[in-house]
């Protein structure tokens, strides 16, 4: 792991768990969210869930015959673990194929480039693309391209991904990736390869999904690694008649059933009522998944297990959702969207772990504001694992991010992400870039996290005051 995590963890959880041994030692037998933070810290159940469905399944690209396995390793693995109902429900997921992709520059000197073909694109001609390049900055300058500047050639998006602990360079950069295809072709490129949405100098690509639109030609699309994204800048400026080479062969192969994995721990009290935990199932086929979002799935499958085996049930139904397809579109959570519309106002709160595995430092949240400070209030015992009391701006996280709007509150529980952008969607996303630590402190945030919330006795919407 990286130098700043071993410093974040001493820095902040672990004086923090120092801090609260004392309160745990005296309060263990009344602190019921106290007792799951210990619980969790001194468990490996984060991790092992996680090693298993890194070794056991590996990548899981929605459609494929992976993903098959992936589902009923969750429904096995959630069976395993004694929780009060484990069921599926199906949701329709594109299946697509990688196949292979390469590309080289060929003139004025060869060089071979490490590019991968992004989520969702079109093959080359079998012969392959060799046109000159168009470098833009950003996907606002392609955008701003005259067509005379793009027709032709192969239009080449050079933005870099800043480090941020938030991971907000990727919301800037990512356009390039979801968008750059159309763009592109509305200015008569022939094809796309954008700088690798990612933090890391390795020479690995980042993939990630692309979107077509209707009326625009479909384009192949690939990212490139930052190495060589730095390699055919260098070479641009030497000769702005740099010609490329490209050769890609991905496939649409139509659809197929996946299924969102859901298992719940059934409240004493209010079973009706549910605080929403998820992770996303699938993954991309080019890693094994480990943060992306194994780590997810195991901390919410491992907090609620630790509620689950609680003398005394919370009021609340927590129920864990492992989504379907959030690669491919966040196609899971709006299926499950859709499926429980008439059950939403029944959610109580909702928060999704797609982060990977960096410690949270802090507790965001979207409730009525007049319910904010009370709120607050409620989840101070988290203050003792690390986690700082945050403010009412939360989205949830990816698959439930369209939930606010249908009325349902969110949290978000903040991961230290200065390097995860290092190994999302690349070959790297592999276990050991997991620390089994900071997972636990994980699994012990949202343990208790789900716990006070499936208690609470704070009215938490509308989510706006009746006066905007």
């Amino acid at each position: 792991m990286k130098s700043y995590q071993t410093t974040l963890i001493t820095g902040l959880f672990i004086s923090g768990l120092s801090a609260c041994q004392t309160h745990v030692e005296t309060s263990a037998k009344t602190d019921i969210p106290a007792q799951l933070q210990q619980t969790a810290l001194a468990s490996s159940l984060g991790y092992d869930i996680v090693e298993s469905l890194t070794v056991e399944v590996g990548p899981r690209l929605a459609g494929s015959p992976k993903d098959v396995i992936a589902v009923n390793w969750a429904m096995n693995k959630l069976t395993s673990l004694g929780f009060d109902k484990v069921y599926k429900e199906p949701v329709q997921v594109p299946i697509w194929e990688r196949g292979e992709a390469k590309a080289k520059i060929i003139s004025p000197v060869e060089q071979p480039l490490v590019i991968t073909a992004l989520g969702g694109s079109v093959a080359t001609p079998v012969e392959g693309i060799k046109a000159k390049i168009a470098r833009f900055n950003s996907l606002e300058a392609l955008q701003q391209a005259t067509p005379d500047d793009v027709k032709g050639k192969i239009a080449f998006i050079d933005q870099k991904t800043v480090r941020h602990i938030t991971g907000e360079g990727y919301g800037k950069s990512v356009g390039g990736r979801s968008k750059g295809a159309i763009a592109a072709a509305q200015k008569g490129a022939v094809a796309v390869i954008i700088r690798s949405i990612g933090t890391d100098h390795d020479r690995m690509a980042h993939t990630g999904i692309m979107r077509y639109q209707d009326g625009v030609p479909k384009i192949p699309a690939a990212a490139m690694s930052n190495p060589d994204a730095d390699l055919v800048d260098a070479m641009l400026k030497r000769d702005p008649n740099a010609v490329l080479e490209l050769n890609m062969s991905p496939k649409d192969l139509g659809t197929n059933t996946s299924y969102n994995v859901i298992a719940e721990v059934t409240g004493s009290s209010k079973p009706n009522e549910i605080v929403l935990i998820g992770a996303h199932l699938d993954s991309w086929d080019e890693g094994t998944g480990a943060i992306d979002d194994g780590a997810g799935i195991a901390i919410v499958a491992a907090a609620a297990k630790h509620i689950q085996d609680l003398p005394q049930k919370p009021a609340r139904t927590i129920r864990v959702v492992l989504y379907a397809a959030e690669e491919m579109g966040l196609i899971g959570g709006k299926a499950y969207a859709e499926a429980h519309k008439t059950e939403l106002p029944l959610h109580y709160i909702a928060a999704e772990s797609d982060f990977g595995a960096g410690p949270i430092y802090q507790i965001d949240t979207k409730v009525n504001e007049k319910v904010f400070a009370q709120v607050q209030e409620s989840i101070k015992p988290m203050a003792y694992n690390g986690v700082a009391l945050g403010d009412n701006q939360a989205s949830g996280g990816p698959d439930i991010s369209m939930l606010p709007a249908l009325g349902v509150p969110v949290a978000s529980l903040r991961q230290d992400g200065r390097d995860y952008f290092d190994y999302h969607h690349t070959p790297n996303d592999t276990l050991d870039k997991i620390n089994p630590k900071a997972l636990a402190q994980n699994v012990a945030a949202y343990a208790q996290f789900a716990y006070i919330m499936a208690n609470s006795n704070i009215v938490l919407t509308p989510l706006h005051n009746e006066s905007k």
